[in-house]
């Protein structure tokens, strides 16, 4: 199966949490962060302003840090991804 969002919606992979700081020390659940960090699998076309597509600024492939508590989770085949608009996009990494 495979998502292919529409609109301006981006499919998102998020980063498995830091599970040791830098300095060694093993961190337990309750003290791992929620990742902002995900790799984008997926892109809409766009949005429709004025009758005209504006282009996405993300494409597959992009490492980028979105809104904490943005978008919606959704399992498929085993695998969690979240669903974004663009506008919870806050940068990419490079």
């Amino acid at each position: 199966m495979k998502l292919v969002p529409l609109s301006d919606r981006i499919v998102l992979k998020e980063f498995a949490p830091e599970e040791k700081t830098k300095g060694g020390i093993i961190l337990t659940t309750a003290q791992q962060k929620k990742p902002q960090e995900a790799e984008v699998i997926a892109v809409g076309p766009g949005r429709v302003e004025d009758g005209k597509v504006v282009p996405m600024d993300v494409k597959v492939g992009d490492k980028v840090i979105y809104s904490s508590y943005a978008g919606t989770k959704v399992d498929l085949d085993d695998e969690e991804f979240i669903i974004v608009r663009s506008e919870d996009i806050l940068a990419i990494v490079e």
